[in-house]
């Protein structure tokens, strides 16, 4: 596994009708890069974002969609969502304020 700096964690922040909901709860859904783990987005989050603490962290694993064109078939990339809980008394992200 390469060493993955907090800056190339996260990709960027999954905007839905489901993720939008979870913000109320202090929930923020954000894409990730594969091959990070828990501990690394939590930090990745608590530096990008000053002021915010993470209670906790869940990923999901998105394996790629298998697609055809023609006789021609295969995989899209492969993807990773987590799900950034905060804490009560943390910050909320700005990036989301305006949504």
């Amino acid at each position: 596994m390469a060493d993955i700096k907090y800056y190339d964690v996260i990709l960027k922040p999954l905007v839905t009708e489901k993720s939008m909901s979870g913000m109320a709860d202090k929930k923020y859904t954000f894409l990730v890069n594969p091959e990070a783990n828990k501990a690394q987005v939590k930090e990745a989050v608590e530096k990008m974002f000053e002021g915010t603490r993470v209670a906790k962290v869940n990923t999901i694993n998105m394996d790629g969609k298998t697609k055809r064109r023609g006789m021609t078939s295969g995989k899209t990339a492969k993807k990773k969502k987590a799900i950034v809980t905060l804490t009560a008394d943390s910050k909320d992200i700005e990036i989301f304020a305006g949504l």
